[in-house]
């Protein structure tokens, strides 16, 4: 079996020990590049999310055409990244950023983090995904979802859950593992799911925290960063896990396929997705602005965008870019994922998070 490697691994702890050392690569960070010679107009920084991949011969043909070196300056994972760039914004961390998504895009727009700009050779349907008034540029996108490990169910003789109410379902008792929405953008991103399907009002008239305390009620786990839940909790990763139900991507299961490729060990379930979305934008008050427009048309360029599905495991923004040949058997994404208002989102956020802690964690 091939197995996934990590997606999302959710930072806060780490987090606090980056700011100290974020915060002195940030006024000025980008003048030195690996062995501090390069000078400011030749380095860009980029502040990403923990997840962040790009091949290296992709990278090297950007530098050697730009006559830029890239500066990489990882800081957490989604949410991590969204408080870190608030927190150091009159002292920016590098010059541009790329992991914010959609679920923390409102935080990090509202905060005049980011300068205004667009790239002139940006797709329309990465265009449609804009946020923040031209500041936030589509990159990739994703399905959030549950997936199962297929033979788990097989050699017990048990369907297979389908939508986000089989989970209630006593036959599912304890089976289940989910990353915690304080701490994970995925956790995040399954909430807002729940969310856009039940509202206040949906799941038998009693809205969503009432789903939430039914998923606890039936044994639902909750771990702090995708890593744990998909490695150390999930059966289908292959490392000794005991729950077969783990919050992952509809792009994971073409990375567990069986050892002729003919057939995936785990199954994302479409009905219980929620679309997320990944921006780069240029830092307000960067150090080489020039520089920092050049790496975001760098990363809505087709080279760029092909390589996305095989080192980030996520659609690219283009959809006019070719995938992976597995993909369109083992990662479909979702016809019908659900949806919250970005500004509902935005107003909402923090106190649905709260919310959910008081139901779930206690």
């Amino acid at each position: 079996m091939t197995t996934i490697r990590p997606r999302r691994a959710a930072a806060a702890a780490l987090a606090v020990g980056l700011l100290p050392a974020l915060a002195a690569c940030g006024s000025g960070a980008s003048g030195s590049g690996a062995e501090g010679e390069a000078t400011p107009s030749s380095t860009v920084t980029l502040v990403t999310h923990d997840s962040w991949a790009v091949s290296e011969e992709v990278l090297a043909a950007f530098e050697e055409e730009s006559g830029l070196t890239v500066r990489h300056v990882p800081a957490g994972d989604a949410g991590t990244l969204a408080n870190q760039l608030v927190l150091t914004k009159d002292s920016p961390l590098g010059d541009v950023v790329f992991g914010i998504d959609n679920t923390f895009a409102s935080r990090v727009a509202d905060a005049g983090v980011l300068e205004p700009y667009t790239p002139g050779s940006l797709s329309d349907s990465a265009a449609r995904y804009g946020i923040g008034d031209g500041a936030l540029t589509a990159i990739d996108f994703g399905d959030v979802c549950l997936n199962t490990d297929v033979a788990w169910f097989e050699e017990r003789g048990l369907d297979e859950p389908e939508t986000l109410e089989d989970l209630t379902r006593p036959e599912y008792r304890d089976l289940t593992v989910v990353t915690n929405p304080a701490s994970s953008s995925p956790g995040l991103a399954f909430l807002l799911a729940t969310v856009g399907a039940f509202g206040d009002s949906g799941y038998d008239g009693q809205g969503w925290e009432q789903y939430w305390a039914d998923l606890r009620d039936n044994g639902l786990k909750v771990d702090d960063s995708w890593e744990d839940a998909y490695y150390a909790d999930f059966s289908g990763s292959g490392e000794g896990g005991q729950r077969p139900v783990v919050l992952s991507y509809a792009t994971s299961p073409s990375y567990t396929l069986n050892e002729d490729g003919s057939a995936s060990t785990t199954r994302a379930l479409l009905g219980t997705c929620f679309r997320q979305v990944e921006y780069a934008g240029v830092l307000a008050g960067a150090q080489n602005p020039e520089g920092a427009k050049q790496l975001v048309d760098f990363l809505v360029s087709a080279q760029f965008q092909a390589d996305v599905p095989e080192q980030m495991y996520m659609y690219p923004a283009d959809v006019a870019v070719p995938l992976p040949a597995e993909w369109e058997r083992f990662a479909p994404l979702a016809p019908e994922p659900f949806e919250v208002d970005p500004a509902d989102v935005a107003e909402h956020r923090d106190e649905w998070i709260e919310r959910w802690t008081q139901t779930v964690v206690g």
